[in-house]
């Protein structure tokens, strides 16, 4: 398995200004980023390919729908969202980066009130089918199932699995994430298992959103889960801070939950070890 680590940390948007960075994550043994594709074009991401590179960092991507206008979820705005979707995917690919995953189905934060209806279960698995085909073989989508306060969409590792059943593409699957199934599952490792054939990226996420390990979100055991089923995808640690205000305020992280971004990474990382060693 190979260990990535989520730059919203730090950035939603990677530039030359992350160099430090990125140079600190690879001395620490990472193999590989998560970069958050907000904003920028495909030969932006072609240029910040190449400073990955430089640096000897492979890539994953994370992206959302960033508000109604761009919502494939939604009725009105279906066909400007498909064209949203192919876009992620064409600056993901132009990144080369092997995953894209997270919550691009709906905008966080929304919600009808009401359960997903018949209509938008269509409509997402269309939509979602649609980012499939277009990503084909370049890339690989992991759908992000999120707890109740953040999305109503996609909430459950079962719900996840059946969306990628419809979806019925190669490079589609779904995103374990060990803080969202920690709130919605009553046992997150029996989902796993029970779904991680459709499992095509993990995230390791404290409960409380900061350092790994110091919390109680049953990470070893995900991990030993996903190496006992063969997964060989990636492990990328996911964490939140108070640098990027709106990312504070979207995660709902309101008090400091660590003492440094050093030791979220140096911790996590050392975590996972002892996870795959065991």
């Amino acid at each position: 398995m190979k260990i990535g680590f989520n730059l919203l940390l730090w950035t939603t948007h990677l530039d030359t200004s992350l160099l430090p960075t990125l140079r600190a994550l690879k001395a620490a043994g990472y193999d590989g980023v998560e970069v958050p594709i907000f904003t920028g074009d495909p030969a932006y991401y072609r240029q910040m390919r190449s400073m990955l590179d430089g640096e000897g960092l492979m890539s994953t991507v994370v992206a959302i729908v960033q508000d109604e206008a761009r919502n494939p979820l939604s009725a009105a705005h279906e066909s400007a969202g498909i064209d949203y979707l192919k876009g992620l995917v064409d600056c993901a690919v132009a990144l080369g980066a092997e995953v894209i995953g997270g919550p691009f189905y709906q905008p966080l934060g929304v919600f009808s009130g009401l359960p997903l209806s018949d209509e938008e279960w269509q409509r997402l698995v269309r939509t979602q089918t649609a980012m499939a085909d277009h990503a084909s073989s370049a890339l690989t989508l992991a759908v992000e199932p999120l707890n109740r306060f953040e999305c109503y969409a996609l909430n459950t590792c079962d719900r996840a699995a059946k969306l990628v059943q419809a979806v019925n593409r190669p490079n589609y699957g779904y995103l374990f994430d060990t803080f969202h199934s920690n709130i919605e599952e009553k046992d997150p490792i029996a989902a796993l298992q029970a779904t991680m054939r459709h499992v095509r990226h993990i995230h390791i996420s404290e409960n409380d959103r900061g350092t790994p390990g110091r919390g109680h979100a049953p990470i070893l055991p995900a991990i030993t889960a996903a190496k006992a089923a063969g997964y060989n995808g990636w492990l990328t640690v996911e964490a939140f801070g108070h640098a990027l205000p709106d990312i504070a305020a979207a995660t709902r992280v309101w008090r400091p939950l660590f003492t440094s971004e050093t030791e979220v990474y140096t911790e996590a990382i050392a975590l996972i070890r002892r996870g795959l060693a065991a």
